[in-house]
């Protein structure tokens, strides 16, 4: 790290910049009138003393300490001023990187959330920002290594009078001082920077990474794991694993104490010395008739100012370069790069299909795919179309790649071979994001979110509130919309509101139905759309689907073959390929056939 230091601070200071460059500006401003408050302190005392030495008119020495009183109490007032501002924007600039992290995580490609190479920089963020490392800390950390460097360059400056002196080399005394001063500092630096290496080391011990206590803390707590803690009685298993780890990190911490202790007292024993050594030189220097009396004072106490923030710069420099090596992960995460082709060709455009508006064709030509972590292929060489208005049921045991079909559909993935053609044209020439607006999906994993009830129906804040509640009839919520007391804008979960309702599987899958239909969109894809109902709310969507569905393009997964009846056409999958195609009454009265195994697992299921 040491090569990139400066390079890694730079990074530091234009992502600060980016997010908030006020936060900077304020920063610098407090830091320029910390460095030197002190400074009129010294001066003014050094002034007096000469003064009175010399017999200056007290009028003089009145008025020039009134203006540096007058000129202290305007600077403490603009650092309190500067510091309340640089507070505000500190947590706005972390506002702004939590926002920005959290877009870009929500537009990035798909492929990507679950690709080996965005996960492990995932894993370093999160590591990178444990132990108050994380970008909050680089804006906490700013006014200490500007007012430390400022600090520095200042005294050096005000103590150049001093050491550019002819006579101040004659005097083997001073030159000895001098030398054991500048020595002092150099291996404060040293031992100071060993040490702080050491600690960063020890933070970043890999092994920590997998600590059980850490799981404990933010996984465990949450209280849907409270149910089989208990009914299966696994806390001593969780007592005997924590206890562990925490004889690991007492250990860890004890290391961690002891080199914080070995680093504080030589930094202060260094202060110790280079103090003696800066009172000492200026003594000899006033002994030889070199310095006035406030000379020394003024002197002395640069000196000293010089040597503590030199060694504080040194050891802010260190800690703000480990703490801006520590974003490159983030900076890392927020130059990812897209993976999916973004065409530019209108939806709208439809060659070799005279056709009117919503009227589409879904090709499959030999298509093949591979997550993108994965060694086999979840789908070999599919090949089927189907047209506008048709009902499509795909059906298949689990992992048959039912549900990776549709994710290639909607274009969360793009192909590993083969190709999607939408009337005639690859999928990836069309624009991207109106692409994905011909289709709405009920995913089994679907998210509901703690926005209100209307809100999670419209995927929006502004909705249409007579449309929300008849999807939400269509969809069988009626009874249900009716409890709620406040109904559409009744918050869903107890995340934000404490009023905020719980809901069932079966209830959150109604809604899910209910905002798939609100979008309206050509094509309505239902992933087991009634796994979580009762049989009675199954029966209730079954009756209804075609009405539900309306003039919509339909794609329908489910296990349960009963539902495939009123289908127009149905694929079967097994191990990633389509292995039939037809209607219900075609596969069933084939024998040999998958469907026909299927059919007849679960004959005593259905009623005829």
């Amino acid at each position: 790290m040491n090569n990139n230091r400066w390079k890694n601070i730079g990074i530091a200071l234009r992502l600060i910049w980016q997010m908030d460059r006020w936060l900077l500006i304020h920063s610098m401003g407090e830091a320029l009138i910390d460095s030197v408050l002190p400074l009129i302190g010294i001066y003014l005392s050094g002034y007096i003393l000469d003064g009175l030495q010399k017999g200056r008119e007290f009028r003089r020495l009145l008025f020039v300490s009134l203006l540096s009183v007058s000129g202290i109490f305007v600077l403490t007032v603009l650092k309190s001023y500067f510091q309340k501002l640089k507070q505000v924007h500190t947590d706005l600039c972390g506002r702004r990187y939590d926002t920005l992290m959290s877009m870009k995580t929500i537009s990035m490609d798909y492929p990507l959330l679950d690709s080996p190479k965005v996960n492990e920089i995932r894993t370093s963020i999160q590591h990178d920002n444990e132990w108050g490392a994380g970008f909050y800390s680089l804006a906490g950390q700013l006014p200490w290594l500007l007012s430390s460097v400022l600090s520095c360059v200042l005294s050096f400056a005000l103590m150049l009078p001093l050491l550019l002196k002819e006579d101040i080399f004659r005097d083997s005394s001073t030159v000895l001082l001098l030398t054991a001063f500048f020595a002092v500092i150099v291996l404060n630096v040293w031992i100071t920077s060993a040490k702080r290496k050491k600690q960063y080391a020890l933070l970043d011990d890999p092994t920590l990474d997998k600590s059980f206590l850490g799981y404990c803390l933010w996984r465990i707590q949450n209280y849907h794991y409270g149910k089989d803690i208990r009914l299966y009685g696994a806390k001593p298993m969780i007592e005997s694993k924590l206890q562990g780890d925490v004889e690991i990190k007492n250990h860890w911490m004890n290391q961690i104490i002891r080199n914080s202790m070995e680093s504080g007292f030589f930094s202060n024993f260094s202060a110790g010395v280079l103090q003696m050594i800066s009172y000492l030189f200026v003594v000899i220097r006033a002994v030889a008739g070199a310095l006035t009396v406030g000379e020394v004072v003024k002197y002395a106490g640069i000196i000293y100012r010089f040597s503590n923030s030199a060694a504080s710069a040194c050891a802010a420099i260190e800690e703000y370069a480990v703490s801006s090596n520590r974003q490159l992960s983030t900076l890392e995460y927020l130059n990812v790069e897209d993976v999916l082709k973004k065409g530019t060709l209108p939806v709208e455009k439809r060659a070799f299909c005279e056709v009117g508006d919503n009227d589409y064709e879904i090709e499959f030509r030999d298509v093949s795919f591979r997550y993108p972590s994965a060694d086999s292929y979840a789908l070999k060489h599919v090949n089927f179309r189907f047209k506008v208005g048709q009902r499509l049921a795909i059906v298949g045991m689990n992992g048959s790649g039912k549900t990776t079909m549709i994710k290639l559909l909607c274009r969360l993935y793009d192909p590993t071979e083969g190709e999607i053609l939408l009337n005639g044209i690859d999928i990836r020439k069309y624009n991207y994001q109106e692409y994905m607006t011909i289709f709405s999906v009920v995913f089994q994993d679907f998210k509901l979110f703690s926005f209100s009830l209307g809100q999670n129906v419209a995927a929006s804040v502004e909705y249409d509130k007579t449309r929300a509640e008849a999807c939400l009839i269509k969809a069988g919520f009626a009874d249900r919309l009716r409890q709620l007391p406040h109904g559409l804008d009744t918050c869903l979960y107890k995340d934000f509101e404490e009023n905020g309702v719980e809901i069932s599987g079966g209830e959150a899958q109604k809604i899910a139905l209910a905002r798939a239909l609100y979008k309206d969109a050509p094509f309505i894809i239902l992933d087991e759309p009634t796994a979580a109902l009762d049989p009675i709310a199954e029966y209730e969507i079954y009756s209804k689907f075609n009405e539900i569905v309306g003039s919509k393009t339909a794609v329908y997964i489910s296990h349960r073959l009963s539902s495939c009846r009123f289908c127009d056409a149905i694929a079967v999958f097994d191990h990633g390929r389509i292995v039939q195609q037809g209607s219900h009454e075609q596969l069933v009265s084939d024998g040999k056939g998958k469907y026909y195994e299927l059919w007849h697992a679960q004959a005593q299921y259905y009623t005829k």
